[in-house]
């Protein structure tokens, strides 16, 4: 009997409890502000109601001619009554959730200023630390990935 209740207490203890805590802390990895690879982009990423959003606070170049980047506005938007709002502070990724069985954040859609399209969007990171950021239309496959190194 105090065999089995050995056994049984070592089975018990060897069990993790699921810590919704541990869940958030993972999928809160990806917030932060983060430079893109070419250095001419930093956005910011924080939680937004269970989800994950990243907002434009640092761009160059793109505009001709140069302007200051606290004056460009979204002109490419389709709609014409957004055309006027500032691309500094933007909302550019919006949705992102975060999937625990594959470590990924995923169902979100991203804004191309340049063309004022919006695409699906993916996020992970590597073991390296950087952030990659996936726009694409409805195959992963076929999309654009952005690289993103933390920079706080």
């Amino acid at each position: 009997m105090r065999y089995l209740f050995i056994c049984l207490l070592f089975v018990v203890s060897s069990f993790k409890s699921a810590d919704p805590d541990e869940a958030l802390t993972k999928a809160n990895r990806i917030c932060g502000k983060w430079e893109s690879a070419e250095k001419n982009l930093t956005v910011e990423v924080y939680a937004y109601k269970n989800t994950f959003r990243a907002k434009i606070i640092r761009f160059t170049g793109g505009v001709t001619p140069a302007k200051p980047m606290d004056t460009i506005t979204d002109i490419k938007n389709p709609d014409q009554n957004l055309r006027n709002r500032k691309v500094l502070g933007l909302n550019v990724v919006e949705g992102l959730t975060y999937k625990s069985s594959s470590d990924t954040w995923e169902n979100g859609k991203i804004y191309e200023v340049q063309s004022g399209k919006y695409w699906n969007a993916a996020a992970s990171l590597g073991k390296d630390g950087l952030l990659k950021v996936k726009g694409y239309w409805h195959v992963k496959l076929l999309g654009k990935t952005m690289i993103f190194r933390r920079i706080n």
